[in-house]
């Protein structure tokens, strides 16, 4: 039967991880107390629900004001033509 080193490397690898981890957040009382291991993925999902509500507000917000320029009839500014404002070149004031 072959010997799997390289399984063997990285599960010894992953316990020396959990317990240096432990110890870094639980100090001389890691045995009795463990860190969820689903923590991270629960802060991480709260995170992306905070994102996605800003999206929801910040889609809102501006649907809102959109809305109410489209309601005021400002759609699109009106073309300006501005005539006769700058004098010909040459006919500056000296």
């Amino acid at each position: 039967m072959p010997r799997d080193y390289d399984s063997q490397l990285l599960e010894s690898v992953a316990v020396r991880r959990r317990r240096l981890r432990d110890a870094l957040s639980f100090g001389g009382e890691r045995t009795r107390r463990s860190l969820d291991e689903h923590t991270g993925k629960v802060l991480g999902g709260a995170a992306l629900a905070a994102v996605v509500c800003a999206g929801c507000v910040g889609w809102s917000f501006i649907s809102e004001r959109m809305a109410d320029r489209d309601d005021r009839g400002l759609d699109a500014p009106a073309a300006v033509t501005v005539t006769g404002a700058v004098p010909p070149f040459g006919t500056w004031p000296r």
